[in-house]
């Protein structure tokens, strides 16, 4: 039996030829469900800001190819949300280009441009880019039960309180890893995490 050969299209194979050869750090993702693959810095960036939103079950980098008015556009990401929304996401210097969207909209699918001033906004990328320098770490069992169990204990605790609770691990590792794996929740918006961060339980 012969099998036909799937070709891939020229604008997609030129988009991973070209990501293919940038190196962003942090180098780990938690939901990134093939590759990482990023053709820019604002796109790694909004990569990171994608692991830590709480809505996002999945993403996946350079998705698919589809026709435009200017041309083959191959979108920065493909997002699955836990509402079962799936949309195409572009970073963007300041708005999203219409023909785009209507190109999108045409091969089925939603599409959003995401703004540098919007990914750049507050303290959550600086955060994310910190705690993902820990992804391709693990918290060990021992760790996680006596996390879990002296916040189920007093309710909340900071960062501070906590730094003795770990024991096979270095703290921000351990709370790190946890956050990414949503096991306990801290406030990314409000400031940069330090010793006075509130963490909490993630409420199942």
């Amino acid at each position: 039996m012969s099998h036909s050969r799937v070709e891939t299209p020229a604008a997609l194979y030129a988009a991973y030829a070209e990501a293919s050869t940038q190196l962003f750090y942090p180098r780990g993702t938690v939901r990134c469900s093939a590759d990482a693959m990023f053709r820019s810095r604002l796109a790694r960036d909004l990569g990171c800001i994608l692991d830590v939103d709480p809505d996002v079950v999945a993403w996946l980098c350079l998705p698919v190819e589809f026709e435009t008015e200017v041309g083959p556009h191959v979108p920065d990401f493909l997002v699955d949300y836990e509402d079962g929304t799936r949309i195409l996401l572009d970073v963007t210097e300041e708005r999203e280009l219409p023909e785009l969207k209507e190109g999108a909209a045409l091969a089925g699918f939603r599409y959003r441009g995401v703004p540098r001033a919007e990914i750049n906004s507050g303290y959550r990328l600086a955060n994310a880019r910190d705690i993902l320098r820990y992804a391709n770490c693990r918290t060990p069992l021992n760790d996680r039960v006596r996390m879990l169990s002296a916040i189920e204990e007093a309710g909340s605790l900071t960062v501070a309180e906590c730094l003795n609770v770990f024991r096979e691990v270095q703290p921000m590792t351990g709370i790190s890893w946890m956050i990414l794996h949503r096991l306990i929740i801290v406030d990314l918006d409000e400031a940069m995490i330090g010793p006075e961060t509130v963490i909490r339980r993630v409420q199942q």
